[in-house]
């Protein structure tokens, strides 16, 4: 049996996994064609129901990833650790000073 926390753990995996190898090749023509493999490689055991398996191969996936992250990953320069990340952030609105009739 399938569980909705198995589900989001594999839905989670696949995003890393593309994560993970958009960081290897930025260019996304030729990353296109990893993602498609990869899409491949879950798409091949989908019907896994038996929870002994489908652990197996979750450990397995999260070794593979672990094997096989970037040591200096691409991050977008506005995405959070990015270099252009808030650097140029709205003035904060504050009220205007009172106004003083006696000056």
């Amino acid at each position: 049996m399938v569980t909705t926390a198995s589900r989001s753990a594999v839905r989670s995996l696949y995003r890393r996994a593309l994560q993970t190898s958009l960081s290897w090749t930025v260019r996304r023509d030729a990353w296109r064609i990893q993602a498609m493999n990869i899409r491949e490689l879950f798409e091949a055991n989908k019907d896994v129901t038996e929870p002994r398996q489908l652990s197996k191969l979750l450990k397995e996936t999260e070794d593979t990833l672990h094997k096989w992250r970037h040591p200096d990953a691409y991050v977008p320069p506005t995405a959070p650790g990015g270099s252009k990340y808030e650097r140029n952030l709205p003035v904060p609105y504050t009220a205007p000073p009172p106004h003083f009739d006696n000056i």
